[in-house]
């Protein structure tokens, strides 16, 4: 619904700029360009699209053979003890523990396709205790928070993009947005523990929380200490290491639960390449809109406006191409992503726009869409302060993405 308004908002706005230019500035030229912008927007998502097949089915093969192979299940026992003290309400036999452990394992490892059904059953399985089943309880809160921050290990769609559209190292966003997620996730669980009181000195919250912060601000401390040309030759190839390595692990724990690797990677892969044809009506649509918005110069008095204020604060302003991309992010994934790709279009992909707007992207997830499904899902109306803490984390997440790329790319 709300991308729906945006989609109309682009094209009615740009349409009232065209007629304003065409009557008070004679630009008789304006709306053949408008128009040849949706051919050429069109165009240019197809392509992209057609692009990311080979892309994506190979790497929904890779995450396929880490399904297979256990990964999700290490990662429930990992953080297993964690979620459990983030959910006292549910008590610690509650059967909507393992779907949410799940969930949230496969989100750490970008299984979209795994983690949407999981996160829904765990719904589901909170609601059947739910004491008010028209108004969110605090575990539902909390679950759909974390969801919201959008913690991801391995940002495969966003790598993909970039190399669709001509990085040099696809991969070199990868702790950029390690480090943001991680800021984003952190804010939201802090800002929902102060809403439920939880108490995050909790001897095993405490140790999670401690070794996951002291390990990131160890990342932060070390590339702070480092010349620039150095963060980004270390950071490219720390992050293909790790990236590389974590698809050896895969396949090797697959192999040793004798899962037939190739046939698991081909599974994978055809889901890969039903997923590329899925995505390209919304890429095409939002590429459109987008288009014809800055055709017009909406976009451009838009970023310009922005970008005086900025200057009056006399703060440095190169990251403003990225903003609408941090804009749309709460309100659309597929919108966000347009945006992201239509960044990297018009600056290139290894541009410091295009890359802060890649680790925007990889900050948090989509607030209102996953409160609507999510909430939806179980018929409740009344969603308390979950709103307010998944806009916090998408805030501090977008903020934090903006300065790891002046770290790590400026």
């Amino acid at each position: 619904m709300v991308l729906n308004y945006i989609w109309i908002f682009f094209f009615v706005a740009a349409f009232i700029i065209g007629l304003i230019k065409l009557i008070f500035l004679g630009d008789m030229g304006i709306f053949p360009e408008m128009m040849n912008s949706t051919f050429d927007m069109a165009k240019t998502g197809f392509e992209i699209s057609l692009g990311l097949t080979g892309v994506l089915t190979l790497w929904m093969g890779i995450m396929k053979i880490g399904e297979r192979g256990g990964v999700v299940k290490v990662f429930t026992r990992l953080v297993g003890p964690f979620f459990n003290k983030l959910f006292p309400s549910l008590g610690k036999e509650h059967p909507a523990y393992g779907s949410i452990m799940m969930n949230i394992s496969a989100n750490m490892l970008n299984l979209d396709n795994a983690a949407t059904p999981m996160g829904l059953k765990a719904m589901k399985e909170m609601q059947e205790t739910n004491p008010s089943p028209d108004t969110a309880s605090d575990a539902q809160i909390m679950f759909l928070v974390l969801n919201a921050s959008g913690l991801t290990i391995i940002p495969i769609s966003i790598m993909v993009y970039r190399a669709q559209l001509g990085a040099v190292n696809p991969s070199d966003i990868f702790i950029p947005i390690l480090l943001a997620t991680f800021f984003s996730t952190l804010a939201g669980l802090m800002s929902v523990a102060w809403h439920q009181k939880i108490n995050l000195l909790d001897k095993t919250i405490l140790t999670y929380l401690g070794g996951l912060t002291a390990f990131i601000s160890g990342i932060i401390w070390f590339f702070s200490g480092l010349e620039k040309g150095q963060i980004q030759t270390i950071s490219s190839v720390a992050s293909n290491v790790i990236i590389f390595s974590i698809i050896v692990a895969f396949i090797g724990m697959a192999f040793r639960k004798k899962v037939n690797v190739y046939d698991a990677f081909i599974e994978g892969a055809k889901e890969g390449f039903q997923t590329a044809i899925m995505i390209i009506p919304y890429l095409i649509a939002i590429l459109v809109a987008i288009g014809v918005f800055r055709t017009s110069g909406a976009m451009e008095w838009f970023i310009s406006g922005i970008t005086w204020s900025f200057q009056q604060m006399g703060v440095n302003t190169d990251f403003i191409p990225a903003l609408p991309t941090a804009f749309m992010k709460s309100l659309s994934g597929s919108g966000s992503r347009g945006m992201m790709v239509d960044v990297m279009t018009n600056y290139g992909a290894d541009s410091f726009a295009g890359r802060v707007a890649c680790t925007v992207q990889g900050s948090s997830d989509t607030t209102f869409y996953i409160l609507a499904v999510y909430f939806g899902s179980v018929g409740i109306k009344n969603t308390r302060y979950a709103l307010t803490c998944g806009l916090i984390a998408d805030f501090v997440g977008a903020f934090a993405a903006i300065l790891m790329a002046y770290l790590f790319f400026h």
